[in-house]
């Protein structure tokens, strides 16, 4: 400022106003420089910068020149500017020096904001993210950057220095404990989610407490975005992952089959021996025509080593609709196209009740397809409850409006 003062009273201007013209001239001399970086910065540089990335393959740098990270750094520029001419004002060095720092503290760290979350997208191109997901350990760093610009910042205004602040840091701990409560836990959550593997986007879950049936779309430092089938999104703490117990279908995927276990449930009083009726007519039936020559020939073999008188069919072993109807199924699921041959396919009884007698099929389908595996599931009970009746079998319902109306109720008409 000197140097323009005594520039102006050289020229012949009034010693009185040449002190407000030199504060006036060298105010306008730092606005225009830190205007012109600023749209060197993004006029100049940023442009040559995008066609050179427009030429390249990669995609990080697209991620990286669409953030506004260079937005931050063309607006940091100007604040180190400012605190360098802060000398040239005398009167006024101190607040100058003051309010540039506060100004570049504060632009700092945002662009280690925008840096970081850059690095989090670039990251997230990569397949390993969604197993290894790095957005809670990034929140911390955020964390941990901001309180220690936040202290020097507050030691600036307090003209201190950061260590004064620091002094009381048992103090400072035990607030930051308190109001970072769930930040702590869900980043110890975080750690345990990651190095164990429990966790990865993409996930199917199931949590019942929290209302979560759905893909995992997020991993945060404090919180798990579940997005249900119905398009709702639900979202956890993290740390409940940890304490509390949820379900991952994962291993469904990996494995390529979904599991079908459901249940028929027979009328016991359509339970019986076979008649040699229907024994012939079982012998038409593609699926049964191989078990029922050899249970045929197994039974007649025993009854004959035992000899069983079998003029009474509680006396040794006889073939059974039901037993007949299971062998039917088993060889309808090995045959079937939708479901993997070499998995645990299994027909089996489960203790009779008041419904009936279940009949429990229990298989895996090829695909993991939600849509594709209910159209298999549905396919194959369509046709095993349509066939049961050829096996002399009724399927258990309680009764509806239909069957009342069948009951044929006497008396006088």
């Amino acid at each position: 400022m000197e140097y323009i003062n005594k520039l102006l009273v050289n020229r012949g201007v009034n010693e009185n106003i040449t002190k407000f013209l030199s504060f006036g001239i060298l105010t306008l001399i730092v606005i225009l420089t830190c205007f012109l970086v600023h749209f060197i910065i993004k006029k100049v540089i940023f442009k040559y910068m995008t066609r050179i990335v427009k030429r390249t393959k990669y995609e990080w740098d697209d991620l990286l020149l669409n953030s506004k990270l260079f937005d931050r750094v063309a607006n940091f520029v100007p604040g180190i500017i400012i605190y360098n001419f802060a000398p040239a004002f005398p009167d006024i060095t101190v607040l100058i020096e003051r309010c540039a720092s506060v100004y570049i503290l504060i632009v700092l760290a945002l662009m280690i904001n925008e840096l970081l979350d850059v690095v989090n997208n670039i990251y997230r191109t990569y397949p390993i993210s969604r197993v290894r997901p790095i957005t809670g350990f990034l929140q911390v760093v955020k964390i941990v950057t901001f309180s220690i610009l936040g202290i020097i910042l507050i030691a600036n205004f307090m003209n201190e220095s950061p260590l004064i602040l620091l002094s009381g840091i048992g103090a400072f701990a035990a607030v930051f404990s308190f109001v970072f409560k769930d930040t702590i836990l869900g980043f110890i959550a975080g750690i345990q989610l990651t190095t164990n593997d429990m966790l990865r986007i993409g996930d199917w879950i199931e949590m019942e407490k929290y209302g979560a049936d759905g893909d995992v779309i997020d991993i945060a430092l404090n919180t798990i975005k579940v997005q249900n089938f119905d398009k709702t999104i639900v979202t956890i703490p993290a740390y409940a992952f940890v304490s509390d117990s949820f379900k991952n279908w994962r291993g469904m995927k990996e494995y390529g089959g979904r599991r079908i276990k459901r249940s028929l449930y027979i009328d016991v009083n359509s339970i019986g021996f076979c008649t040699p009726e229907m024994i012939e007519k079982f012998k038409k039936i593609h699926y049964l025509e191989d078990y029922i020559t050899q249970k045929e020939n197994e039974i007649r073999e025993y009854n004959k080593v035992n000899e069983v008188n079998t003029e009474l069919l509680v006396n040794g072993r006889h073939m059974t609709n039901i037993g007949t109807f299971r062998a039917y199924i088993i060889n309808y699921i090995k045959n079937h196209p939708g479901l993997q041959g070499d998995a645990t396919q299994i027909v089996r009884q489960l203790p009779p009740g008041e419904y009936g007698l279940p009949l429990e099929i229990y298989a895996f389908t090829n695909t993991t397809d939600w849509a594709t595996y209910e159209n298999i599931q549905s396919d194959i009970f369509d046709h095993i409850i349509s066939v049961a009746g050829e096996f002399g079998l009724r399927l258990f319902q309680n009764p509806s409006g239909y069957d009342v109306r069948k009951i044929n109720i006497g008396g006088p008409n």
